[in-house]
């Protein structure tokens, strides 16, 4: 797959919402940044970053998950001045969803997290271990929930999970024995 091309076609999170959400879309998406709050502690570690990182996160703005997840890994990245954000649609890039399917499915949100030679690091998405608890625990209902959650703690338990695995793919490039040569350290 060549990740560079598909990250250089993606778009910004503005410009994905713009092209792709509606306006009750859009008004979800913020609803959900607006309630992302990151601890003194998580945003000192999201600052320590120290190797650019891209995120190619394939998603649709029609999608809860999307709704709960997207404005989240946005805000980290925003806290980040290595880590940087694009998006594909699902629906648009076929090829990049049939490559990520996840359990013989085109799941959404997923993340794809590149070096800066934009060699493959991680795959991270659909849900965090924190939401699959929280819907098991409730396993009748709407197989897709609508991005309108109301648990706090859920958003919160959500936004540490992102940011550990963002921790966790930085300490591969910054652990990385050709970048690590590259940049001297």
């Amino acid at each position: 797959m060549d990740f560079k091309s598909k990250y250089e076609a993606a778009l910004n999170y503005e410009e994905f919402l713009a092209k792709y959400g509606t306006d009750e879309h859009r008004r979800r998406f913020e609803l959900t940044l607006s309630s992302v709050e990151l601890s003194e502690a998580q945003m000192i570690l999201a600052k320590s970053f120290n190797r650019k990182v891209y995120l190619l996160c394939m998603a649709g703005t029609w999608c809860g998950d999307c709704v709960e997840q997207c404005p989240i890994i946005h805000a980290l990245c925003e806290a980040t001045s290595t880590f940087e954000l694009r998006f594909l649609d699902r629906d648009s890039d076929t090829e990049l969803a049939e490559s990520l399917r996840i359990c013989g499915a085109a799941r959404v949100p997923q993340v794809v997290f590149l070096n800066e030679d934009f060699d493959f690091l991680s795959h991270f998405g659909d849900r965090t271990l924190a939401k699959y608890r929280n819907m098991s625990a409730s396993l009748n209902g709407a197989a897709c929930p609508t991005g309108l959650s109301t648990d706090h703690d859920l958003t919160k338990e959500v936004t540490q999970q992102w940011l550990n695995e963002f921790e966790r793919v930085h300490w591969i490039v910054r652990l990385s024995p050709k970048l690590r040569e590259r940049h001297g350290d």
